[in-house]
């Protein structure tokens, strides 16, 4: 019997925050018994150099609506079977069968990975009476989890508050200093001008104004480098007919290895989400990777982000609407590259110090050990 289950029915069997922080974490520590249960139709993995045992529960269902109901119930019931000791689920969309396990004797964790109930209430594509009322429903729902699961796992402190002291851990997540190696930071060429970007491109991601700001940048050398994809179309499609978009190298979607060779050599990384309720309260990892990299960042002007930046002392903070202060910033790296570089330390070093996953997991480590201490205590107590 597998003793801890990780299940997503959303994200990839090579997610990074599930499967190559947390679930690799766990399986170092009780190799052979921690499992990623996904629903890809690739098949299992039982050999994986990681030590992760990963079982496929078939193809994923098409349509968020069937994916939500037969997809979930079908992941219910591949969990319910297997009876883990501890299962830990990443998507609200299965929190009425998470709670179903619970009560059933699994011990449940929670990873909330976003602040549900703001992001729908803020949906573009909802009517607002709609949004308002799925936002209610899901800040209700996951009320009732707080009180059912075990254990709930945050991202932000924003998201504490709505919760429990009692049951909720904040997880950040933290790049690991392993993927990140002192050599992006130790003396080796970086490339004038060159500005990287990695994650989805949207709009309320920033890439209008990214695209403006490095046709706006006077020097010739200034590029940008996108690493992701575009999720429309119409999007994509105006932003190649810019003028800038010959300034741009896009990489789509690139492996790991390829995002560390390219925050290797860039001069800034770009963290310029726009100022929505979701994002100002948000940890992007994106920044936190640059800083692990030994990129200056240049940012939104948030708050919480000020915090970071300004506290390192590791970037520039602009109005992430605004074109001419993106293209004056890049302008500033491309003219001052020793106070960039200067940046660019101190934002790994307060990686190293604070901002990483191997501090993070430590956390993880000490919530599994006091359950499974638990556990025991309950086998020795019934035989």
């Amino acid at each position: 019997m597998t003793t801890i289950i990780h299940f997503t029915t959303v994200h990839p069997r090579t997610d990074v925050r599930i499967r190559v922080k947390e679930v690799a974490t766990l399986a170092r520590v009780w190799s052979g018994n921690v499992a990623l249960y996904v629903q890809d139709g690739k098949g299992d993995d039982t050999e994986a150099s990681d030590g992760v045992i990963v079982h496929d529960t078939g193809a994923p269902e098409s349509g968020r609506l069937r994916r939500m109901t037969r997809g979930a119930f079908r992941m219910y019931n591949a969990v319910r079977r297997a009876r883990p000791r501890i299962a830990h689920f990443h998507d609200p969309e299965l929190l009425p069968w998470a709670m179903l396990l619970q009560l059933q004797g699994i011990r449940v964790i929670y990873d909330v990975h976003e602040d549900l109930p703001r992001q729908l209430r803020h949906k573009a594509y909802l009517a607002k009476p709609v949004a308002h009322v799925l936002g209610w429903f899901a800040e209700r729902l996951e009320r009732v989890a707080a009180r059912v699961l075990t254990r709930l796992i945050v991202v932000v402190p924003a998201m504490q508050v709505r919760f429990s002291q009692d049951s909720v851990i904040l997880l950040a997540n933290f790049p690991s200093l392993g993927e990140f190696p002192k050599i992006c930071v130790s003396a080796r060429e970086r490339v004038p001008g060159r500005f990287v970007y990695i994650g989805g491109i949207v709009g309320v991601r920033g890439i209008s104004e990214m695209m403006e700001a490095i046709e706006l940048v006077g020097d010739d050398r200034a590029r940008l480098h996108l690493l992701g994809a575009f999720n429309d179309e119409r999007l994509e499609a105006q932003m190649r007919a810019r003028d800038g978009w010959q300034r741009v190298n896009f990489l789509g979607w690139s492996s790991r290895q390829t995002v560390v060779e390219e925050l290797s050599q860039a001069s800034a990384g770009l963290v310029l989400l726009h100022p929505t309720p979701q994002y100002v309260i948000s940890y992007p990892i994106k920044l936190f990777e640059y800083m692990a990299a030994g990129l200056p960042v240049i940012a939104s002007d948030f708050p919480l982000w000020r915090e970071i930046v300004e506290g390192a002392g590791c970037g520039l903070l602009v109005d992430p609407q605004d074109p001419q202060a993106i293209a004056g910033a890049m302008q500033w790296v491309i003219d001052n590259p020793e106070e960039a570089a200067a940046m660019g330390r101190r934002g790994r070093a307060a990686v190293e110090d604070r901002y990483n996953w191997e501090a993070e997991s430590e956390k993880l480590l000490n919530l599994y050990r006091s359950l499974m201490a638990d556990i025991l205590a309950i086998d020795q107590t019934n035989p």
